[in-house]
């Protein structure tokens, strides 16, 4: 009786935890859930001192920018290791714990500036439940299964399409939709089978010069009444047909060398962004008139000087909210594309994620920043410096738990 009573209590006790573990927040892409970056949680604290985000483990890494990825149990992250090869490791969520690792050759050496900032993968994985898909920096894109590591296809864009790479290395971050899988490589976008690795068509090729892959990423979004691709290239953004992989409308993003880097920040009918060199801009999508070239029409709403680089905005209470090339964070008003503020320098980099009217910050220098979303002044409650090693990677928030990529290690907090 005594073993079958201990039996007994421990099935009401761990019952419980196993479900809670189910139901568990994930980040299982570029930007987060909806690839907004923006998420609802418990709201979080005022400060960002010890006593309220406790470091729970720090796992050393060799470089990487792709942010981590988090399931309901497991972490996973990439690294380059001695500039030769790509490794995929899957932690345990609540301990660090290795759970498998695996790895292939993959290396190479980017040009001019960036070169400065390391050659090291940038695209930020994708999980779908059951794999993992990465895109490595020579144009291959791995499926994993999740549980083992266990290859379970591979795609060699260059001998798909004889292409010869990226110049910069692949950066899109893949968006998977309806059993299949996207990704911009290869000068183009191309559509995948999540099951078979089938490439299903390549839309959107552009050639020449550094024109070999873009370094936005796109999304899925209902525009003007259609479910369609937002997706920004190096030379434009494009609406495009999910099924058949036709362009719905297009305009010209003009910018410094195409560093069109931003992902679409799609509001309503209108697109958002901005470029290195070309200022910001916002587009409204409509259906096009009876006898016209194509299905929509791209019309611009108002363009003004504000230059973006890498930082891609978040959304909140209809204010955009940016970090910008010049190192200062603003806020922007969509309707009338007003600049309602800016601040003073920070780092080369922010990523964000909003809960509510909260900002959480990290920004390339190492720090952590938690801002109150104001549209009519900068509100900063609190900073932490977490790493003396730059963290270009993407935030990831799950629930309680906050993760930062560093260049040298992945360092993970709870909100107490």
């Amino acid at each position: 009786m005594r073993i079958l009573s201990a039996l007994f209590c421990s099935l009401i006790i761990t019952i419980p935890a196993v479900l809670c573990a189910a139901d568990r927040a994930e980040w299982t892409q570029w930007r987060g859930p909806s690839r907004t970056c923006a998420i609802t949680a418990a709201p979080w604290p005022e400060t960002l001192d010890e006593n309220s985000l406790v470091e729970m483990y720090r796992i050393p890494l060799q470089s990487s920018y792709s942010g981590p990825i988090v399931t309901a149990d497991k972490v996973f992250v990439t690294e380059t290791v001695d500039k030769e090869k790509e490794v995929v490791k899957a932690l345990d969520r609540e301990t660090g714990k290795e759970l498998w690792s695996v790895e292939w050759p993959g290396a190479m050496t980017v040009p001019f500036f960036a070169a400065s900032n390391g050659s090291w993968i940038r695209s930020t994985p994708i999980y779908d439940g059951q794999k993992l898909y990465v895109a490595g920096m020579v144009d291959e894109l791995v499926a994993l299964d999740g549980a083992t590591g266990k290859e379970a296809w591979r795609i060699d864009f260059k001998k798909e399409f004889g292409t010869n790479g990226q110049t910069f290395g692949s950066v899109c971050s893949p968006l998977i939709d309806g059993g299949f899988l996207f990704v911009q490589t290869s000068g183009g976008l191309v559509k995948i089978d999540c099951s078979s690795g089938a490439i299903v068509w390549r839309s959107l090729k552009e050639e020449g010069g550094m024109m070999g892959g873009a370094f936005s990423s796109p999304v899925l979004s209902d525009v003007a009444g259609t479910r369609q691709l937002v997706v920004q290239t190096r030379a434009r953004l494009c609406g495009v047909d999910a099924e058949k992989g036709t362009e719905l409308w297009t305009i010209d993003i003009p910018s410094f060398r195409d560093m069109n880097i931003l992902t679409p920040t799609v509001i309503g009918n209108r697109i958002f962004t901005s470029s290195y060199g070309g200022g910001a801009t916002l587009y409204e999508i409509k259906k096009a008139a009876p006898g016209s070239a194509t299905e929509f029409e791209a019309t611009q709403v108002w363009k003004n000087t504000t230059e973006a680089y890498m930082s891609s905005p978040v959304v909140i209470d209809e204010k955009i909210y940016l970090h910008l090339r010049n190192k200062r964070f603003s806020c922007i008003d969509p309707q009338s594309g007003e600049s309602l503020w800016r601040t003073t320098p920070f780092g080369d980099y922010w990523s964000i994620v909003a809960n509510g009217p909260k900002l959480l910050v990290l920004d390339s220098a190492g720090d952590l920043i938690l801002i109150n979303a104001n549209p009519t002044e900068y509100s900063q409650l609190s900073s932490r410096h977490v790493s003396d090693a730059s963290t270009w990677a993407h935030l990831a928030v799950a629930d309680d738990q906050v993760f930062v990529r560093a260049l040298d290690a992945l360092i993970v907090y709870r909100w107490k």
